[in-house]
């Protein structure tokens, strides 16, 4: 496996030698190291991305489709080992690291189509011909999490390539070799010297480099808000064209309408996926009083029936949490909430996995939760459900609006009526109404306040790497 970064087309190491080491989150195993670059290299990345943008943008839209085609139907070829990777450096159980792979191509086989309905418009105005077009900004930065690594990276690099702009992508510390290998098959479906480029390590040299240069057009960035603020700063010099897709608090709101076993089926599917290490699973469950026992029942039993260990075993649905530090927030916020008032009803502690390090958290079932709790007002990022009651619609809609983040809300009801009032009233950029995976490549995906703002997904995704021009020709 290869281990090096690329820059202009080459494979290359850091110019100090320096390597970060790549470490298995469930048992500490070395996986790989990685060079850790610093701004000399992200100066020699640009230079390489801003001399290959004129020929890629020059590309026919149907040639640069079918790279992304060929990259996708690359990606498909290589899914067991894509997803081995993924579980060894990141935790997640293999199954889910499979339909990982699944998701990222499927961002390529939608750029690759929603690139075509990019025409030209001519609006009629007296007098004039009118001509608005589009086209690419130019370099492109990708910056990525480490919770979803070959998605993410999907999300940002697909939409950049269609539409013609060049792209440097930095992955995040914990999970840089999911990155390397999908640079390995973009080189192998023929995209070109400069186009793709890969710098790993430390942020701060390379982010740094990259918003103080004036040819950095456009950044996308998912991660935390306190990031993104700063991100939204060192882009204010040059007027850094961002999308941020940051922080998530999402509530899931159970109505009296709702069957008890479908609930907790979506809400299991929702939750638990990555081991809640995901930004848009619920960390707030508000249940009908009516059925909230009955749900909190059937949940409590749910959950403490999920299998934690390392993600290549079988019949292993948690994985650990990332590092120490995670694992530790989690604890803070039960902690947290155990000592303001709330019962635990399942879980509520670490689990000990035979043969793997101690970063396995049960999941967890919290109830008599209130607004002062952490776990209620902060992103958990862990396997915890934080349960309160509420009485009516107007209760519901503003508990869940009560919260700065606005990436994602849930809500199990079959009422129409109720279902048309959600989408207008739930403050977030996602809102999931019976479903617990709302984010597909075919959609818009993004937040609203605190959550960021910039969209990824389907045409609205591509058009975050353009600039429109309107052509005014006088008559005559």
């Amino acid at each position: 496996m290869r281990q090096a970064n690329l820059i202009d087309g080459k494979w290359v190491e850091a110019d100090s030698g320096r390597t970060l080491e790549v470490l298995d989150p469930a048992t500490d195993a070395r996986v790989g190291s990685v060079p850790v670059m610093g701004a000399a290299e992200t100066r020699r990345a640009v230079d390489a991305a801003a001399e290959a943008f004129p020929a890629w943008a020059a590309r026919p839209v149907e040639a640069r489709a079918a790279t992304l085609l060929d990259l996708s139907a690359r990606m498909a070829a290589k899914r067991a080992g894509l997803a081995a990777l993924m579980t060894a450096e990141q935790g997640k159980p293999l199954a889910e690291a499979e339909a990982e792979v699944d998701y990222a191509r499927s961002f390529f086989e939608v750029a690759a189509d929603a690139v075509h309905t990019l025409e030209d418009e001519h609006p009629e105005v007296p007098g004039k011909s009118i001509r608005v077009h589009r086209r690419p900004v130019g370099v492109a930065v990708a910056i990525t999490p480490w919770n979803f690594p070959l998605a993410m990276l999907a999300k940002k690099v697909a939409p950049a390539l269609a539409v013609g702009c060049t792209q440097i992508v930095k992955p995040a510390e914990q999970t840089p070799l999911s990155a390397i290998a999908f640079a390995e098959i973009a080189v192998e479906a023929g995209v070109p010297a400069g186009v793709l480029n890969l710098l790993t390590g430390a942020p701060a040299p390379i982010a740094e480099t990259l918003l103080e240069d004036p040819r950095v057009r456009k950044l996308s960035f998912t991660g935390s808000t306190e990031v993104g603020r700063l991100l939204m700063r060192g882009g204010a010099t040059n007027l850094l064209r961002l999308s941020l897709e940051l922080g998530g608090h999402a509530p899931m709101l159970i109505f009296e309408d709702a069957d008890i076993e479908s609930a907790v089926r979506i809400a299991m599917a929702a939750k638990y996926r990555n081991g809640g290490q995901t930004c848009i699973c619920p960390n707030r469950f508000l249940v009908h009083a009516s059925i909230h026992d009955a749900f909190v029942a059937a949940l409590a039993e749910a959950s403490a029936a999920l299998v934690s260990g390392i993600g290549t075993r079988p019949g292993v649905a948690l994985g650990p949490m990332i590092d120490d530090a995670a694992i530790e927030k989690v604890e803070a916020h039960v902690t947290d909430a155990l000592r303001r008032g709330a019962t635990v009803v399942t879980g509520g502690g670490r689990r000990k996995v035979e043969g793997a390090a101690d970063r396995f958290h049960e999941p967890t079932v919290l109830t008599g939760c209130t607004v002062e709790m952490k776990c209620w007002r902060e992103e958990t990022f862990g396997p915890v459900c934080p349960v309160r009651a509420f009485r009516d619609d107007d209760e519901a809609i503003a508990l869940a609006n009560d919260s700065e983040y606005g990436l994602a809300a849930y809500a199990i009801t079959s009422n129409p009526r109720r279902i048309e009032r959600l989408g207008l009233e739930l403050r977030t950029g996602v809102v999931g109404i019976n479903d617990p995976g709302p984010a597909v490549a075919a959609v818009p995906f993004g937040g609203v306040r605190h959550s960021g703002f910039g969209r990824e997904g389907g045409r609205w995704g591509l058009e975050e790497y353009l600039e429109i021009v309107t052509v005014s020709q006088a008559d005559g």
